[in-house]
């Protein structure tokens, strides 16, 4: 069953879409690749990936639009509106999207974050952020350097969409460290073509958790591993059972 969601946002004064697939399990909120829209999934064939899991009731996906035009895209833009658009977004998803999810999805279950290449970004900035209102998280080929898409440049709006920065200055003892432990995250990128970023990037994070005693899985994949959907298609099979063993428990 699909389901798809037009909505206007009034966080981003403009309609958005999500497109809801299968009608129960363990709600897994979806973000596309960069550029992409709800149906980026469904595009690339991942939905008939995981098509089984869709159709036993095991999981249900909640794929959403971005604004990465506007964002991390718009590289002639001004840099202090294309941050402020960034967090806008932010705020759409956790004031808008998470409580459609929580209507639509009957489980009782905390969503799963998941994203690959920027959706991959985009999965880390809202757990992070706000790990009480997630279960985990699942990011595949993600860049985690906010200062990579702005030409090294940061301001206090943007720091706080950069994992790399915000959560390398987070206190040990921040309330924040219990929550990551209390949950599932894992990270994983190959170190194949055009997966140079996503290697620096996600090697930074990797290093950020055991400095702060955070148990966290990065894994790093094959030289033959690229910056691709055979591989994230790969990678999802293979990461996924550890998510639905977590929600049975």
């Amino acid at each position: 069953m699909t389901e798809n969601i037009c909505q206007f946002s009034e966080n981003l004064r403009r309609n958005m879409t999500i497109k809801v697939y299968g009608t129960d399990g363990l709600p897994i909120l979806v973000f596309p690749t960069q550029d992409a829209m709800s149906d980026n999934f469904e595009n690339f064939g991942m939905i008939d990936t995981l098509k089984d899991f869709i159709d036993g009731g095991q999981i249900q996906l909640f794929c959403v639009d971005t604004v990465d035009y506007e964002t991390w895209s718009n590289v002639w833009g001004d840099k202090v509106w294309r941050a402020s658009r960034q967090e806008s977004y932010y705020r759409y998803i956790i004031e808008e999207v998470l409580p459609l999810i929580r209507e639509k999805n009957s489980s009782g279950r905390l969503p799963i974050a998941t994203g690959c290449s920027l959706g991959g970004l985009h999965s880390a900035i809202v757990f992070l952020r706000r790990p009480e209102l997630f279960g985990g998280i699942l990011s595949l080929s993600g860049v985690y350097d906010a200062k990579f898409f702005f030409d090294g440049w940061l301001n206090p709006v943007l720091y706080d969409n950069s994992p790399t920065d915000f959560l390398a200055n987070m206190p040990t003892d921040h309330q924040y460290i219990e929550l990551y432990n209390a949950k599932k995250i894992i990270l994983c990128v190959g170190q194949g073509r055009w997966e140079e970023e996503g290697v620096r990037t996600t090697a930074i994070l990797r290093d950020i958790f055991r400095a702060k005693k955070i148990a966290a899985q990065t894994d790093f994949w094959g030289y033959d591993v690229d910056h691709d959907w055979l591989w994230w298609k790969k990678q999802i099979l293979y990461f996924l059972p550890e998510f639905l063993k977590e929600a049975t428990r």
